[in-house]
């Protein structure tokens, strides 16, 4: 059983989780979130701990952002487009078992303040911007970290958000260049 109540847009994406593991969770109805269900959030963080598990799309990073936005210290899962989809729909109710136990186990926790340990130089160091193939490198980057596919300000952001050590961001880099 997991301890954390995930966070889900759907009641699709609620059976594909329970299909891989044991856990609540949290509907929001889709995209469109009030603030009931913010409440509902809040409380599920504040007594259990909350992990986020929204579609890899722009509607399921717009929810992820308005939740941690709202509930601080959220947990977060990420899958790519490439493992939620199944016919061109793109959705957590569309992965495998494996993959959504994989991004389970992949789950980082988002912490502010502290000094930024990865830089906008090491972005461009490792090709992750300003590069012909950084969105490619990006997606490759996000899975080995754990942190989802976004463009390079996100991605930077995230890095620090979730600590992203140098350490691990060069670990990364280097399977990447394999």
């Amino acid at each position: 059983m997991i301890r954390e109540i995930i966070v889900v847009e759907g009641k699709d994406d609620t059976t594909a989780i329970k299909r891989a593991v044991e856990a609540d969770t949290i509907e929001t109805g889709g995209s469109a979130i009030n603030n009931e269900i913010i409440r509902r959030i809040a409380l599920a963080q504040e007594r259990r701990g909350v992990i986020i598990f929204t579609d890899p799309d722009h509607a399921g990073e717009r929810l992820r952002k308005i939740i941690s936005s709202r509930v601080k210290g959220c947990k977060h899962a990420f899958i790519t487009q490439e493992e939620a989809n199944r016919k061109g729909d793109i959705g957590v109710e569309n992965a495998s078992p494996e993959v959504i136990r994989q991004a389970l186990e992949q789950v980082k926790t988002e912490f502010t303040g502290g000094d930024p340990e990865i830089t906008w130089a090491d972005l461009i160091d490792a090709g992750l911007i300003v590069h012909p193939q950084a969105a490619e490198r990006r997606l490759k980057m996000g899975k080995l970290l754990g942190i989802g596919y976004c463009n390079g300000k996100q991605f930077h952001k995230r890095c620090n958000a979730f600590h992203i050590g140098k350490d691990e961001f060069l670990a990364a880099v280097g399977k990447i260049e394999e």
